[in-house]
């Protein structure tokens, strides 16, 4: 009896931390939204990871379409600058680094033709920001 309670209290904890992960996500999504202004269309998507601490990185897969001008949003926490993103090209082939710029929340970029990317995402470990959740989002221009 006793062992079935404490896995119905473990069971319940994991699923109060899963929904205040969300919750906190999902802050950092409508924060991170400001970046998308009314010149660019989401893609619909809302690319998040929880990251724990400053060593942990998320890797996001997207296509990037030829011919597009492009918007990517970065944010972690209630202020910008606190996410480090890099984008790669399938061979790891660094594109772009927001690291070079500040950590700036968004980068505009249009691509020339067709490419599969790679996008990394992590804490700046001088921003203290100790654990958070990462959000990447994207948009494109419209024509």
């Amino acid at each position: 009896m006793k062992k079935n309670l404490y896995k119905g209290l473990l069971i319940l904890s994991i699923i109060g931390l899963s929904n205040k992960a969300n919750a906190q996500c999902d802050s950092i999504a409508n924060i991170c939204a400001k970046h998308i202004i009314a010149q660019f269309i989401s893609d619909g998507q809302s690319y998040r990871s929880l990251l724990l601490n400053s060593e942990e990185m998320a890797e996001f897969h997207t296509t990037f379409f030829g011919e597009t001008t492009y918007r990517l949003a970065a944010c972690s926490g209630k202020t910008d600058g606190n996410l480090i993103f890099n984008i790669y090209d399938q061979d790891r082939h660094l594109l772009f680094t927001n690291k070079n710029h500040a950590n700036a929340p968004y980068w505009d970029f249009k691509i020339k033709s067709t490419l599969d990317c790679i996008i990394e995402a992590q804490l700046d470990p001088n921003k203290n920001a100790g654990s958070g959740c990462a959000v990447i989002l994207i948009g494109f221009k419209q024509k």
